[in-house]
């Protein structure tokens, strides 16, 4: 039987790895990368009543994890661009469980999500190709996580990408989609 911790964290909690090298960094932009062709084969083929059907007894469903994902990515890309042009900005922090309630992440088509994380992810990766040792050592603070390099920032949203993504096809191999 399934734990709601393995439910929750299908590919485990995030945790900061200290020392990340070039050739770790490049794994993680590769990882950022494959987002929006992972999660798009992730949700094909799901009519509307599977993609709103819930990872997880209360949890949110397959549509509300595809916005969640396009709507943090945004603010992820915006967050890095931000810690590039500014000297240790306090970056804006937004509450996604209120944002998971919205019309559009209830509703909306997923094609959607799925259309705005493949333009800002073909963008991110860009913008993090163009880093150098020093870019991934500027600092933001986070209001609530406190100060943190673009560097832990990268490795956050590595394992974002895919840790929703598992979500969705864990759901998939449990009904049998």
């Amino acid at each position: 039987m399934t734990t709601l911790d393995e439910l929750r964290y299908p590919t485990g909690k995030w945790e900061k790895l200290v020392d990340v090298d070039a050739s770790g960094r490049a794994r993680m932009i590769e990882r950022v990368a494959g987002v929006p062709a992972a999660l798009k084969v992730a949700v094909a083929g799901l009519n509307d009543e599977q993609l709103d059907t819930p990872y997880r007894q209360e949890g949110w469903s397959t549509r509300q994890i595809v916005h969640h994902l396009a709507d943090s990515h945004m603010n992820a890309f915006i967050r890095f661009k931000l810690g590039m042009t500014e000297d240790n900005p306090t970056i804006r922090a937004y509450d996604e469980r209120t944002w998971a309630t919205t019309v559009d992440a209830r509703l909306a088509p997923v094609g959607l999500s799925l259309s705005i994380i493949e333009g800002v992810h073909a963008r991110w990766v860009r913008l993090l190709d163009s880093f150098d040792e020093a870019a991934f050592g500027r600092m933001i603070v986070h209001p609530e996580s406190g100060p943190m390099s673009l560097g832990d920032l990268l490795q956050l949203y590595a394992w974002h990408g895919r840790h929703h993504t598992v979500q969705v096809t864990r759901l998939r191999e449990r009904r049998g989609w």
